[in-house]
C-alpha cells in the first residue's frame, strides 16, 4: 500500500518564507563574492601573482550563476548549493591559518548564510509553484 501524499501548505504560508529565504540567500551570495573580491584585491599577499587571475579563478564559478540568482530561479539556487560547498570547505581550511582566520570565517559564514536559506527557498519555492499550478 502506498502512503498518502501530505497536502501542500497554503500560498499564504509559503510566500513570506519564499521571499525571506531568497533575500537572505542573495545576501549570503553577494557577501561571498564581495569577501573574495575585497580580500584578494586589497589585503592578500599574492607573492607576485596577478590578482586578476586569482580573483577570476575564485569568482567566475560563482558569477556563472548570477543571472539565475538575480531572476530568482529556483533551480539555480539548487545547483549553486552544490558549488558553494567548495567555498565552505575553502573557508574552513583557511580558518586554520591564524593570519587568515577572519577571511576564512567570513567565507564560511557567508557560505552558510547562503546555503541554509537557499535550501528553504528551493523547497518552499517548488511547493509554491505546485500550489499555483493547482496541484494538491
Amino acid at each position: 500500500m502506498s502512503r498518502a501524499d501530505k497536502p501542500l501548505p497554503s500560498i499564504d504560508y509559503l510566500n513570506p518564507r519564499v521571499r525571506l529565504c531568497r533575500m537572505v540567500s542573495l545576501i549570503g551570495y553577494l557577501g561571498l563574492i564581495g569577501t573574495l573580491l575585497i580580500y584578494n584585491a586589497l589585503i592578500a599577499d599574492l607573492h607576485g601573482a596577478n590578482p586578476w587571475i586569482i580573483i577570476g579563478t575564485l569568482t567566475v564559478p560563482l558569477l556563472i550563476f548570477m543571472p539565475g540568482m538575480l531572476k530568482g530561479n529556483i533551480r539555480t539556487h539548487a545547483w549553486l548549493c552544490f558549488a558553494v560547498n567548495l567555498y565552505f570547505i575553502y573557508g574552513v581550511l583557511t580558518c586554520f591559518q591564524p593570519e587568515r582566520m577572519l577571511y576564512g570565517s567570513l567565507l564560511t559564514g557567508f557560505s552558510t548564510l547562503f546555503f541554509i536559506p537557499a535550501m528553504g527557498y528551493v523547497r518552499w519555492g517548488f511547493q509554491a509553484q505546485r500550489v499555483n499550478n493547482g496541484e494538491s
